[in-house]
């Protein structure tokens, strides 16, 4: 296994399990200790990873570059967050479904992952499988159109009988957001 296999090997694992010890890694991938650190360096300098106490995590403060949404610029820390992840694990907190599924189209080809928020539940859910809810007659504070994500399309219906809107799956959502504010002059926050 060459080195760059085994430093996506550790980040997979790092994904999964949050931490590792050095000496698990040599014997999960049957190589020196001195490898892994051999292995570990570049993954410190391009400040992926860092070293702890009890062995190596993900570095996730630095992967969040800003409190703002990489779309909208307005603070992303809000009750709806959309985070992408990307391939070289780096993470983007949109403010919003609305900001996140625009965000998504411009750099698709960069994102592995795309979470959102279930509106009811606040659980974390995969964007790609999650429903979404477009105008609904509720004000959220978030930009227009407004996006509301749901893990059914049960609940999405049920949410849509008493607040209207417009219902659709992932790449639908993302059309009837561009389409619907290429119409209105763009982007435009709900505040």
């Amino acid at each position: 296994m060459l080195p760059i296999e085994r430093q996506q090997q550790i980040l997979t694992w790092l994904e999964q399990e949050e931490s590792l010890r050095v000496s698990d890694i040599s014997k999960r991938l049957e190589v020196s200790e001195m490898t892994i650190y051999r292995d570990l360096k570049p993954l410190i300098d391009q400040q992926k990873i860092e070293k702890t106490s009890n062995g190596i995590t993900l570095l996730t403060q630095s992967s969040f570059s800003s409190s703002h949404c990489p779309y909208c610029f307005k603070d992303s820390n809000t009750r709806m967050p959309v985070q992408l992840i990307k391939k070289n694990q780096q993470v983007e907190q949109a403010c919003c479904p609305h900001c996140g599924l625009l965000r998504f189209q411009d750099i698709k080809n960069e994102v592995s992952q795309i979470i959102c928020h279930d509106f009811l539940h606040a659980t974390t859910i995969s964007a790609k499988t999650a429903v979404f809810l477009l105008n609904a007659d509720i004000h959220l504070n978030c930009c227009q159109p407004q996006v509301i994500a749901f893990e059914s399309m049960r609940q999405a219906k049920q949410f849509q009988m008493g607040f209207g809107g417009n219902i659709h799956y992932f790449e639908e959502a993302i059309q009837a957001i561009a389409l619907e504010m290429h119409g209105n002059g763009g982007c435009h926050s709900g505040k």
